[in-house]
């Protein structure tokens, strides 16, 4: 294990014991950090470009994609393995809902998945062409997927897989993709723009610049935080107005981005710098870094209580 490089102790906004479940792509690893002191707790090996990820702090489950293979690995959050599944090649993008129900995205198949707690496959449904980012709604009626290469979002019925809305994003190829307070927002990659989207109604409402090649959305504290690959910064949104309020350097080729349990930071895994930031979302400083094996990703949830 690596001990990590803390650029600051003092002042971080984190409560004692909260916990980032980071994927190093390239390093084939699962990087536990004790998000207090910037410790990492465990480094578990996971062979084949582990990248998405999903914390269900309920359960207390991390689940984790090696993307070159499908496989599905599901670890305690000391980082012990209990299951595992193959998925299928193009298993990609990984979201958990409030009943444990678990839900993943087909790359290569262009289907949508719902599995339960033993892994078993409960639905599967079509959606557009090269699903990437998965997100399910506060109540766990709604699962919405980021087609990228239909540059829209597809929307559906939890319980059934239910077709609701396919609706086009602002700009082309979104990938990371969030619900915030009744509403969807994607990261479009290739439109450096932030889509809303009402998905009762099924319409776009809204968009956000961004800087080079957004990755991901995050809220805390009100804000949103996008990161920008191309452009080693997150810029920084009113969630409420959709004004843009900053653009905060981080890291390089910052990719996935997470919200702390209390909405006080975000944290933000930096591909190209092996790191992890964490960035305080009031007075937008970076409080913390902690290095990481090479590639870290994290594209998905993967911070939460302990």
């Amino acid at each position: 294990m690596r001990l990590p490089l803390l650029l600051a102790l003092l002042a971080s906004p984190v409560m004692a014991g909260d916990l980032a479940f980071v994927t190093s792509q390239n390093g084939n690893a699962l990087s536990v950090v004790d998000l207090a002191t910037g410790d990492v707790t465990a480094e578990v090996v996971i062979p084949d470009a582990p990248a998405p990820v999903a914390y269900d702090a309920t359960s207390g489950r991390v689940h984790v994609i090696a993307a070159n293979t499908g496989r599905l690995h599901v670890l305690d959050k000391a980082g012990r393995p209990l299951l595992q599944a193959d998925l299928g090649e193009g298993a990609f993008g990984i979201a958990t809902g409030p009943d444990g129900a678990l839900y993943v995205a087909d790359w290569f198949g262009a289907r949508l998945m719902r599995l339960d707690r033993d892994l078993q496959t409960l639905w599967q449904v079509t959606t557009g062409p090269a699903p990437a980012g998965v997100a399910v709604s506060a109540d766990g009626a709604l699962v919405a997927t980021a087609d990228r290469d239909a540059d829209a979002v597809g929307i559906f019925d939890a319980a059934t897989g239910d077709l609701l809305h396919h609706v086009a994003t602002a700009g082309p190829h979104p990938f990371g993709i969030t619900f915030h307070d009744g509403l969807i927002w994607t990261a479009d990659v290739m439109g450096d723009r932030v889509s809303v989207i009402d998905p009762v109604a099924g319409r776009l409402v809204g968009q956000i610049p961004t800087r080079s090649h957004p990755y991901a959305v995050a809220f805390a504290a009100g804000r949103g935080f996008v990161t920008n690959q191309y452009d080693g910064s997150v810029t920084v949104f009113d969630a409420d107005s959709h004004a843009v309020l900053a653009t905060v350097a981080v890291g390089d080729y910052p990719e996935g981005i997470s919200p702390l349990p209390d909405g006080s930071a975000v944290a933000v895994a930096n591909w190209d710098s092996d790191t992890l930031s964490i960035l305080d979302a009031s007075d937008l400083t970076v409080t913390m870094t902690v290095d990481l094996p090479s590639g870290p990703r994290a594209f998905g949830v993967f911070t939460g209580p302990p």
